[in-house]
């Protein structure tokens, strides 16, 4: 009866679609305003479809300034194997560095590679595009939501988090599957952990020992966020409407990046940026804080009327929204995209 309750109540483990559900109205209300059922498809407009759903990452990285974000290498898909060994000898990237897919979402196919078997591996079961990114090696991964009005150079900090890996900590008695079972967050993932961690299923863990079960810095991979909502202030603002201003037309998202710490952070200094999540970037602080639904909903809401606001000054601008067939379309192929994507994400 408690477990049944616990999983009633947890509202952040009910799926996507059940927790916005009562966010219909207001999506609702704010396509009749624009009239346009995608009323937030012009926000950034120099990113496909905003980077709602399925746009690709090189859209983004191609409006950074260099210094702030990883070497990164595109690797089309059906390329030879020995080509892409060229292009990564001929690079900076050194071992362990990171891949994904160009265009991705949760962490699906998102992986650390360590040797050339298995950048190997990856290349010949991945069916997509990729990307070939160097490994920030840096003690801290954080989330900026940041929104800027089109022709202002000032915007604001909505959201800071720091992030935590999943893990799990020995106790000098449990094996690594143990742990799995009993850890409250891993156990949901039971088939990718073992699939994952196969060869070390049985190893016991000394007490205090930490056994990192994702890298992957997404909620629903398994990552703890905490809110640094009381760091936000002028300082932290001022760094991110510096880099929106930098880039093409960034006016809503957030920034998932590693620094050295939260004083670098405000003062610019070791940022790199790993994405820039779009119009499609949920605001997670919502996440791990303690939040009501009541008011993550609210939350949810606020950036939504953002959405509206900035698409209304960009349509005013002669930026305007797509039709609502384009718009289907698009979601329609992303979701066929995803959906075979997940069944690679299972293999490797």
């Amino acid at each position: 009866m408690k477990k049944s309750w616990k999983r009633i109540s947890d509202w952040e483990r009910w799926p996507f679609y059940l927790i916005y559900a009562p966010l219909g109205f207001v999506w609702l209300y704010y396509a009749w305003k624009a009239k346009a059922v995608w009323f937030f498809s012009n926000v950034n407009p120099t990113i496909e479809f905003s980077g709602f759903e399925g746009e690709p990452k090189k859209e983004m990285y191609e409006q950074l300034p260099v210094h702030l974000y990883p070497e990164t290498l595109h690797i089309k898909a059906g390329t030879d194997f020995k080509d892409v060994m060229k292009v990564l000898m001929n690079s900076n990237i050194k071992y362990p560095f990171i891949v994904k897919p160009e265009i991705g979402m949760q962490g699906i196919l998102f992986r650390k590679i360590e040797l050339e078997k298995e950048l190997s591996d990856y290349h010949y079961l991945i069916p997509v595009d990729y990307i070939i990114q160097e490994y920030v090696d840096l003690p801290l991964e954080f989330s900026v939501f940041h929104i800027r009005y089109p022709s202002q150079t000032k915007g604001k900090v909505t959201g800071f988090i720091l992030k935590e890996y999943m893990y799990a900590e020995g106790d000098g008695m449990s094996t690594l599957l143990q742990l799995i079972k009993q850890h409250p967050k891993a156990k949901y993932y039971k088939d990718e952990m073992h699939h994952k961690h196969k060869q070390h299923l049985h190893k016991i863990l000394q007490k205090g020992e930490k056994y990192v079960l994702s890298i992957a810095g997404n909620h629903n991979r398994g990552a703890r966020f905490i809110n640094l909502h009381k760091e936000i202030d002028q300082q932290l603002c001022n760094v991110f409407d510096n880099i929106s201003l930098q880039a093409k037309e960034f006016y809503f998202g957030r920034y998932d990046l590693k620094c050295t710490s939260i004083e670098d952070l405000k003062k610019g200094k070791n940022i790199f940026i790993l994405e820039f999540n779009g119009a499609g970037a949920e605001p997670n602080h919502i996440y791990d804080c303690g939040m009501s639904y009541i008011k993550a909903l609210k939350e949810v809401a606020n950036h939504w009327k953002d959405w509206y606001e900035i698409g209304k000054i960009n349509k005013q601008r002669g930026i305007h929204h797509w039709s609502f067939i384009k718009g289907y379309r698009y979601l329609r192929n992303a979701a066929r995209f995803f959906k075979n994507l997940r069944q690679y994400d299972i293999q490797y």
